[in-house]
């Protein structure tokens, strides 16, 4: 009985008058999804393949770690030190400023907010994460940069809201993963709801909170528009480490070089390019290790 019950569906899915037709409807949007699906792993491999092919004239140590060095022709024949520099230093102030930020407003909505906060919270958050990082800029520029100059707080701070609503919107999906017996064992023993979210939820969820820190990281990584209105003009070109002047960065970098007249720039570019891309190939490994630990621990 369990066995004839067991295959019911199925028969149910195989006979009649429609099953051929099914069968053929069913192959077809099997067959029309993998193609969809080797098309997009396709242009990606196309992408890097390319990159790289062009990037391979000019990528090499000198490249990596010397500072640019313009020609009499105004060609450069340096490196990008400086460029690696300044992102990592951008990118590490918007971190900081975004992802504490990003996590204290998701702990809000998760655990104190009614639903209608919440709900409100999350659809501004949509939204500013749907807002062109151009416009971003123009807001940046307009509050910071006109009537002063450009500088790295600047570009820190349009990096980091860009990268806020990531950080947010993932932490909030992580922390309603969390069991809810966890916290009604809390409540249980006595426990104020602050402890609980840091002494148990927040413990529990790490994983899936710094996966969204380092996907918010590689989101801003390559962002252009909101640097060349905040910190694209440079005064010098060595290496800059103070945030109240514009910092050197490698989008940036790429957009000036690919802008030149002379090859080597443009094979320049995409060296550089190719660095940005094994930069945030890098944090998205990482991202999806932490992602998957996140995930058995949650199940555990």
């Amino acid at each position: 009985m369990e066995s004839s019950a067991a295959g019911a569906p199925h028969a149910l899915l195989t006979a009649g008058p429609d099953a051929r037709r099914r069968k053929a409807v069913n192959r077809f949007m099997e067959v029309v999804s993998t193609a969809a699906a080797v098309v997009a792993v396709a242009v990606l491999a196309l992408v890097v393949i390319s990159v790289v092919i062009k990037a391979a004239p000019a990528i090499n140590l000198k490249f990596i770690t010397s500072n640019p060095q313009v020609s009499p022709f105004g060609v450069n024949t340096g490196g990008i030190a400086n460029s690696i520099v300044g992102s990592l230093i951008l990118i590490g102030l918007a971190t900081a400023m975004a992802v504490p930020v990003g996590i204290l407003v998701a702990i809000y909505t998760t655990e104190f907010a009614g639903s209608r906060v919440s709900t409100t919270i999350r659809f501004a958050l949509d939204i500013l994460n749907g807002v062109p990082t151009i416009v971003t800029g123009v807001f940046v520029f307009g509050i910071l940069v006109l009537g002063a100059r450009q500088s790295g707080w600047a570009g820190a701070i349009a990096l980091a809201i860009v990268e806020l609503p990531i950080v947010a919107r993932s932490a909030q999906e992580v922390l309603e993963l969390v069991p809810n017996s966890l916290r009604e064992a809390g409540l249980a023993l006595g426990l104020r709801r602050w402890r609980i979210v840091l002494r148990i939820v927040l413990p529990t969820a790490v994983g899936g909170l710094i996966t969204g820190s380092v996907l918010g990281v590689a989101r801003v990584a390559g962002e252009t528009a909101p640097l060349l209105l905040t910190s694209s003009v440079f005064s010098n070109l060595g290496v800059t480490t103070n945030p109240s002047q514009a910092m050197p960065n490698i989008p940036i970098t790429i957009f000036t070089l690919s802008e030149s007249a002379a090859p080597q720039d443009h094979a320049q570019a995409w060296a550089a390019s190719l660095v940005l891309i094994l930069f945030v190939l890098l944090l998205s490994v990482t991202a999806r290790t932490f992602h998957e630990r996140s995930r058995r621990r949650l199940r555990g």
